[in-house]
């Protein structure tokens, strides 16, 4: 019989080593389609079938990843820190490229509903694909959704957009700064973010202030969210 703490060392364990295996096949081979946080993800859940591990015990197990992920959103805020007086002279643009972001993310929600003639469920989980999962997961609950179903569209999501962005700004020939910070963090949320910062403090600053705004907005629009969808 394993143990409370056991399990506990036993789940951040199994993490650990599947995302290390994941990032050494990302450092390796340099795929932005072989990001740590898709190969450790599939990695786990084969370790999890062939170790015949519960859900439930995994989850118990693993919540200690979940207060990281809270720090690790609350970190994002020293570039805003840094960038503030940049933020408040294009506050303007921020504020209307995330809004539209964000619009556009939650009627594509409902394009793919009305075409696919998905469940109250499925559909409540796939609305806050866009925004941090931290937020996602809230708003997931509060709309009658699956929480598992969400973290799934959260993170395929942002792989998707985190994948093909880079490429999109290259082909369309978008090199302004701001316009790359805003569409990454809009789209990617925190993976979006931490690649902005990569390409620089004033790209990090604005991916940082998308993915915050972008999670403010989905959360003051869900009260009407089930009138605009037709939940």
């Amino acid at each position: 019989m394993i143990t409370y703490t056991e399990n506990i060392l036993l789940c951040v364990v199994f993490t650990l080593l599947c995302y290390l295996s994941g990032l050494w096949l990302y450092v390796k081979y340099q795929k932005n389609w072989l990001n740590p946080l898709y190969t450790s993800s599939i990695l786990l859940i084969l370790l999890m079938f062939s170790g015949h591990i519960r859900e439930d015990s995994y989850q118990e197990g693993s919540r200690i990843f979940n207060q990281l992920l809270q720090l690790a959103v609350v970190s994002l805020a020293v570039p805003l820190f840094k960038q503030w007086a940049f933020l408040k002279t294009n506050y303007k643009k921020i504020l209307m490229g995330v809004f539209s972001g964000t619009l556009l993310g939650v009627l594509s929600a409902g394009v793919l509903a009305s075409l696919f003639h998905l469940k109250h469920q499925l559909i409540a989980s796939l609305i806050p694909k866009s925004v941090t999962l931290p937020i996602a997961l809230t708003i997931s609950r509060d709309l009658g959704g699956i929480t598992s179903t969400t973290v799934f569209f959260v993170v395929l999501s942002a792989l998707i957009s985190l994948t093909i962005g880079p490429h999109l700004f290259k082909g369309l020939g978008i090199k302004s700064k701001a316009a790359k910070g805003l569409a990454m963090g809009t789209s990617a949320q925190m993976l979006g973010a931490n690649r902005s910062l990569l390409w620089g403090e004033e790209e990090g600053a604005m991916g940082s202030a998308a993915m915050i705004t972008s999670a403010v907005v989905l959360s003051i629009l869900v009260p009407v969210l089930p009138l605009i969808l037709k939940l």
